[in-house]
Order: C-alpha cells, then structure tokens, then sequence
C-alpha cells in the first residue's frame, strides 16, 4: 500500500526539476543561437550563403556590413537574454535553497 503524502511530494519534486531542466534547455538555446549570430556573418560561411547564390541581387545586402552588424547585435541580445535567464535560475536555486520545505525562511 503507497501513502499518498510521499507522492505527492515526489510529484513536486519532479516537476521542479522539469522546469529546471526546460529553462537550463532555454538559456542553452538563447546562448547557442546568440553565439552563432555573432560569429557567422563575418565568417566566410556568411558570404558563401546559398540563399546569396540562388538569388544574385541578395548578394549585396547580405555581403553590407550594416546587415552583418544588426544580425551580430542580434546574437548580442540572445546573449544577453541567456545570462539574463540563467542568473534567475542561480537566483531561483539560492533563494529556494536559503528556505525550509514548507517556504519559510531559514535563520
């Protein structure tokens, strides 16, 4: 026979840890995609671009350096997007650390 109370708290128990994991999967993502559109439009692979070679005339918007700065300013947000949500989940953890189970505050 299984008591109702250990479940229920292993129950919560999962899903914080789910919820960690989907946002430690966010910020991984924000971080990935925020580093690549940094790097890659003054990488060779930018201009090698097989929308650039389907279609000529986008060759010199793609190959203009304000266009690769805006996309690198755009991986520059996903970057700051990525701390930012990863210091609210150190947050989050300190904070959920620094309570007793039931919420209240440690002294």
């Amino acid at each position: 026979m299984t008591s109702t109370t250990g479940s229920s708290g292993s129950r919560t128990a999962g899903r914080g840890s789910s919820v960690l994991i989907r946002r430690l999967i966010y910020v991984a993502f924000f971080l990935e995609v925020g580093l690549l559109l940094l790097v890659l439009p003054w990488s060779a692979f930018w201009e090698r671009n097989y929308f650039a070679e389907a279609w000529p005339p986008l060759r010199p918007l793609l190959t203009n350096n304000f266009v690769r700065g805006a996309v690198t300013g755009l991986g520059l947000v996903n970057l700051g997007a990525g701390f930012a949500d990863l210091a609210r989940v150190f947050s989050a953890r300190e904070r959920s650390d620094s309570s007793l189970p039931d919420g209240t505050p440690r002294r």
